[in-house]
């Protein structure tokens, strides 16, 4: 199971403050646990939404609008995120809450969410078993 953990922009992250060099290093000790423990993915950190441009479709068709950032914190933006491989939610949620914190830099927030998986019915037992059964007639029927 993939989990995107998203981190929340909060306004320091949209001004560009930097954490700081302990934050830092906590980041980076955290992205190498996941690395180490063979979940992560991916993971990265997005510029603040002042170098961001969204683009919004009218349900009726019309042509699409643009609108330059920055756009309001409260809008959930995000300042980055951390893409892992797991075997539960619950073991997404446990890496979620090891990501460090910075200090002092206002209220941070995660979110948690399961991406969802291409659907495969090549790798359903039941198809795979009637595959088999099929190879095994047209291979009876080449035979005769």
């Amino acid at each position: 199971m993939r989990f995107m953990l998203i981190v929340k922009a909060t306004s320091y992250s949209e001004a560009g403050v930097k954490p700081g060099r302990e934050y830092a290093e906590a980041v980076a000790a955290y992205r190498k646990s996941l690395a180490d423990a063979g979940v992560l993915l991916a993971a990265e950190e997005l510029q603040p939404s002042s170098s961001g441009i969204r683009i919004g479709y009218s349900p009726k068709g019309e042509e699409p609008e643009f609108e330059a950032g920055p756009f309001q914190t409260g809008q959930g933006l995000l300042a980055g995120y951390t893409l892992i491989e797991v075997n539960s939610e619950q073991e997404a949620v446990n890496w979620a809450r090891q990501m460090p914190i910075p200090p002092g830099l206002g209220t941070f927030g995660i979110e948690v969410r399961e991406l969802t998986e291409p659907f495969n019915r090549a790798k359903e037992p039941v198809n795979r078993a009637l595959e088999a059964d099929l190879k095994n007639q047209l291979d009876m029927l080449k035979h005769t």
